[in-house]
């Protein structure tokens, strides 16, 4: 009996220390601009309840993401290390593949570039994990793309890695964002008890869940983590909000997409009814709320838009940042940053010290009185003091983006393999192997003059260059990061796009692709080292012939879509006879390259082989074909 009370008297004592302690809000927007909001200076996009939400607490005006594009960011907030120690550096979470060891592509590209994690490793100690043993009850809501499980002893989900419940269990989604839509019936939610009335979207859905896990977690602290599937693609959304902002659009303002101004409304409408909730409970008061994104707005057309008509109009602008999404100038990964704090932030203001995405493990652990575990490496600064009016401890902002495509005339500026660090207003990029030698190039800017990083001051101001590249190369060490090779046998042939004196490829006809592929598709064109292909449609695809024996052979390629979709490779006996095997392949979109490895189990011959686009992308580019038949020599088409 003394036993049992001497328990009693423990377990109440834990809860008692567990109540004083705040809950935590962290709300996770998707692609999300540093200008789509109104509180940070978007005229067009009506952000209402964000903007009131800053108003309760400071707007951090130097914020940043550990990444241009979302999963390796994601694993910064959950870890507090940067993408380059972690090994997740592109958004490839959602594939098949169980990839947990760091390296390059092993492909012969102009540059080499790295091949990300596909999962967040469950060795690590996450924040949710620290908040859990701290008293907290942990929710997540929403997008995940860390990882899921697909065999035995896999852990990798959310309830593996620390949240006591999952909303929703998202693990066969098609893609890093929500296929079919977000606005109910949601395709892209597998469990058939997850239903709604049409129209409506998932994120105000999501917002009612959290709220009735704040109700279910009374008498304990609790940790949400919001993860907005907001304004990532597919680009669809109200249409009474269309029109609205159709009516408002000011051609002359560089945020003019009617369609992407009602995504963002959207995603403004779950927050404030996620607030709601949170006022409704009482606990406000008793809560840190933190707004971030994970990377920059996608300052490019979306190519294909649901209704159609808004295509090629860029979904937003970071202007005066340069660039957005998928790009290591500003525009990448400067992120609209908040932190409401009752009682210990001041309301209403603004702060410019720095502040990346990995410091918000250490700082929460810290505030919700979780413990580290010893011996996993922290990048991340603690900025509780910071917050609070203290000095401003970070000195460097780092990003590693092992990623990116060899040309310099990309729709996407500054989607290149590059790494970065910015020292007060100096900012230094480093592009791997750019030059016409191979040699890596180098770009200065002065941030406090000029934020939209157009004049280059490596070669004025070599002295400063050279200290930042030399902090650059100690931060690559420390991480153990991949870094982008260059090969120097493929750039032979293909020189840097900068200075390629030799006459531009025509465009190939439908039966004059190189290597003996047939076109079965729209135009299609060999340009910096890829074939690239116009999709006509569902029946796209490209032939050549295969000449495999029965047995296991095997096809491995690399492609590049900007959107996320579903393709196959169909095995002929012959031209003209119906199709004996069909393989699938995903892309994840995001305009990366990904490299496609297919095992095709032939019970026959095999006369042709037939390469189908992936559904969803105008434009899909592929390289570095493999085929390798059973027994046999590997055939190879290089473009």
């Amino acid at each position: 009996m003394r036993l049992l009370f001497s328990l009693l008297a423990s377990l109440a004592a834990v809860a008692t220390v567990a109540a004083d302690k705040p809950n935590i809000i962290l709300i996770l927007a998707d692609d999300l601009g540093a200008r789509d909001l109104g509180c940070f200076g978007s005229t067009y996009h009506e952000t209402p309840n964000i903007d009131r939400l800053a108003s309760r607490g400071v707007r951090l005006t130097n914020a940043y993401a550990a990444s241009p594009l979302c999963s390796p960011t994601r694993s910064s907030i959950l870890v507090g290390q940067h993408p380059a120690r972690i090994g997740i550096t592109a958004p490839v979470c959602h594939l098949p593949e169980v990839v947990l060891e760091k390296g390059l592509l092993r492909n012969v590209a102009r540059v080499q570039v790295a091949s990300s994690l596909t999962r967040l490793r469950p060795d690590y100690h996450t924040l949710a994990e620290a908040l859990k043993a701290s008293g907290y009850a942990t929710g997540h809501f929403g997008k995940w793309h860390l990882g899921h499980n697909i065999g035995k002893g896999d852990a990798y989900e959310p309830r593996d890695q620390g949240f006591d419940i999952d909303w929703p269990h998202t693990p066969k989604a098609p893609g890093p964002g929500g296929g079919g839509g977000y606005l109910a019936p949601w395709k892209f939610i597998a469990d058939p008890e997850i239903k709604d009335e049409a129209g409506r979207h998932v994120d105000e859905r999501m917002a009612d869940e959290a709220g009735k896990f704040m109700r279910a977690s009374k008498g304990r602290p609790f940790f949400i983590n919001f993860w907005l599937f907001s304004v990532h693609s597919p680009w669809n959304a109200r249409a009474d909000y269309i029109e609205h902002f159709k009516q408002k659009t000011d051609p002359a303002n560089p945020q003019k997409n009617p369609l992407y101004a009602a995504m963002v409304k959207s995603m403004d409408e779950a927050v404030g009814r996620l607030l709601r909730h949170l006022d409704e409970s009482g606990e406000a008061d008793n809560t840190i709320v933190v707004f971030w994104s994970d990377n920059g707005g996608y300052a490019y057309p979306p190519k294909k838009t649901e209704p159609e008509g808004f295509a090629d109009i860029p979904a937003t602008s970071n202007l005066p940042y340069r660039s957005g999404k998928a790009s290591v100038y500003d525009g990448g990964t400067r992120e609209p940053g908040i932190v409401v704090w009752p009682g210990k932030v001041k309301a209403g203001t603004t702060a410019d010290f720095l502040i990346q995405s990995t410091d918000l493990y250490p700082t929460l652990i810290n505030i919700g009185g979780g413990v580290t575990k010893p011996g996993q490496k922290i990048d991340g600064f603690d900025q509780t003091a910071t917050l609070q009016g203290g000095p401003a401890i970070r000195q460097r902002i780092f990003c590693h983006f092992p990623h990116g495509n060899a040309t310099r005339d990309s729709v996407m500026d500054g989607f290149y393999a590059g790494s970065y660090v910015r020292q007060g207003d100096l900012k230094l990029i480093r592009f791997y192997g750019r030059a016409d030698d191979g040699s890596d190039e180098l770009e200065l800017y002065d941030l406090a003059k000029d934020p939209g990083e157009r004049n280059n001051l490596a070669k004025s101001r070599p002295a400063e260059t050279a200290e930042l590249n030399d902090l650059i190369q100690l931060y690559l060490a420390d991480n153990e990061a991949v870094i982008p090779r260059y090969n120097g046998e493929r750039a032979k042939a293909e020189p840097a796009a900068k200075n390629a004196k030799a006459a531009p490829k025509k465009k190939s006809s439908a039966d004059d692709l190189p290597g003996g592929w047939k076109n079965r598709a729209g135009a299609a064109a060999v340009k910096d080292g890829a074939l690239r292909v116009e999709s006509k449609g569902a029946d796209s695809f490209l032939g050549v012939g295969a000449g495999l024996a029965a047995g296991p052979a095997r096809l491995a390629f690399r492609v590049r879509a900007p959107q996320a979709g579903e393709g196959r490779v169909a095995l002929l006996s012959a031209a003209g006879s119906a199709e004996f095997l069909s393989v699938p392949y995903r892309v994840s979109g995001e305009s990366v390259w990904q490299e496609i490895t297919l095992e095709l189990p032939l019970k026959e011959k095999a006369g042709i082989l037939r390469l189908y686009l992936p559904a969803g992308s105008a434009t899909v580019e592929f390289d570095d074909i493999v085929l390798t038949p059973a027994g046999g020599p590997p055939r190879r088409w290089n473009f």
